[in-house]
């Protein structure tokens, strides 16, 4: 039976290969598509980004370790049809060892030009699959109203004493892709 998570929960992960489900239903008639983007940031203990190739999102769908596998973006949110929207694949037996932390980010792209953003959004979640069986472990629905906010941490894995957990988030900006880059890279960014 799966655990439903309240924000701020976390809990032992137990599995090594799992993998995480975000999903997400826009409001009809917002007078465009919506594509809303999930990422994944791998840091160090330092909470930076440890290479730019450890930032796993729909222009880099894998991390060099072979750790973490995006499945493909879906720019409509049409391919879900009540499922998983977007997922990436885990496999925390080959996360390089520098790895402390993964978050889980989702941004909505051109949301300037298409004035969207998260309160225009419903049933969001983020979710954990056991690999191996296809049940679901745990799965937290945000079900606050970010009516301002354009990009979402749903959540993270952290290690702690060699075990991973994860937490259940919850924290929106006002931002895109770019600003959880700058935020979690010191190298230079190029726009």
């Amino acid at each position: 039976m799966a655990i439903n998570l309240r924000k701020g929960q976390r809990i032992d992960i137990g599995l090594s290969k799992i993998n995480i489900g975000l999903g997400w239903d826009p409001n009809e008639g917002t007078g465009h598509s919506f594509d809303l983007d999930a990422s994944a940031i791998m840091i160090n203990s330092d909470r930076k980004l440890i290479d730019e190739n450890y930032f796993v999102f729909y222009n880099n769908l894998a991390s060099p370790d072979g750790a973490l596998e995006h499945t493909g973006d879906d720019p409509t949110g049409g391919n879900s049809d009540g499922d998983d929207d977007e997922a990436i694949k885990v496999d925390l037996s080959k996360i390089f060892e520098e790895v402390n932390e993964i978050l889980f980010v989702v941004t909505i792209e051109d949301f300037e030009r298409r004035r969207q953003n998260f309160g225009q959004v419903r049933n969001s979640y983020i979710r954990i699959v056991d690999e191996a069986t296809g049940q679901e472990i745990a799965k937290y629905e945000l079900d606050e109203d970010f009516s301002i906010e354009t990009g979402v941490e749903f959540g993270r894995l952290y290690k702690r004493n060699g075990q991973w957990k994860f937490e259940a988030s919850g924290i929106g900006y006002r931002a895109d892709l770019g600003f959880f880059l700058e935020k979690y890279y010191s190298g230079e960014i190029i726009k």
